[in-house]
């Protein structure tokens, strides 16, 4: 099984807000997950970025692997190093 970190979409209509979920990469966007590490608003000024960073940093070390977007919140958050 592969499995990914990734972003599921909660929120209202034309109100977005994201969890960071782990799920299987074979899974619908917003189906059943794995486990909620955190979540994200976009919509807030500055935006929103709360991770599990201890939960994060097991799951990668499990071989899951954050989606782009996931990978540049985890940068954001401090989670991972950023690129050089």
């Amino acid at each position: 099984m592969s499995v990914r970190i990734r972003l599921t979409r909660v929120g209202a209509h034309k109100q977005p807000a994201y969890r960071v979920v782990v799920a299987d990469s074979r899974s619908a966007r917003d189906s059943r997950s794995i486990e909620t590490i955190g979540h994200y608003n976009p919509r807030s000024e500055p935006a929103e970025i709360v991770i599990d960073a201890e939960r994060a940093k097991a799951w990668i070390a499990k071989g899951a692997q954050p989606s782009d977007t996931v990978a540049r919140l985890l940068r954001v958050a401090g989670v991972i190093p950023a690129a050089k």
